[in-house]
């Protein structure tokens, strides 16, 4: 066997402190600054009515206790207002909460039409 002249290869690498990756993408714009609201206030009285509504939909489904508990009366328990009345007015309030959560606040109304301005 002979011996061939063939040098090693030397790899000499050095040792860098890396800062920790950061994106270098753009952030995403931000239409809600550092300390705003996601919400404006009108979103929040939206939101407050449908609260109301949800329990005033409650209360008027309560109730319903029979004056002689001896004595059965259906029109105390089925009234009108405990099953139709009531379930209407919550599903109402329902509704009211979910056009404010998705109503377009008006901070983000002036914002967005600030930017299209630019």
């Amino acid at each position: 066997m002979s011996k061939s002249n063939t040098k090693k290869k030397v790899v000499v690498t050095t040792s860098q402190r890396t800062s920790p990756t950061v994106s270098r993408s753009k952030p995403a714009p931000s239409s809600a600054k550092k300390g705003e609201l996601i919400f404006g206030k009108t979103n929040y009285i939206w939101m407050l009515a449908g609260v109301g509504l949800i329990a005033l939909g409650l209360i008027l489904m309560s109730g319903g206790a029979m004056p002689n508990p001896d004595v059965w009366d259906e029109s105390i328990i089925y009234s009108s207002r405990r099953t139709l009345l009531a379930p209407l007015v919550i599903i109402l309030g329902l509704v009211v909460e979910i056009y404010a959560i998705f109503k377009k606040s008006d901070a983000a109304e002036n914002t967005a039409s600030a930017d299209n301005a630019n």
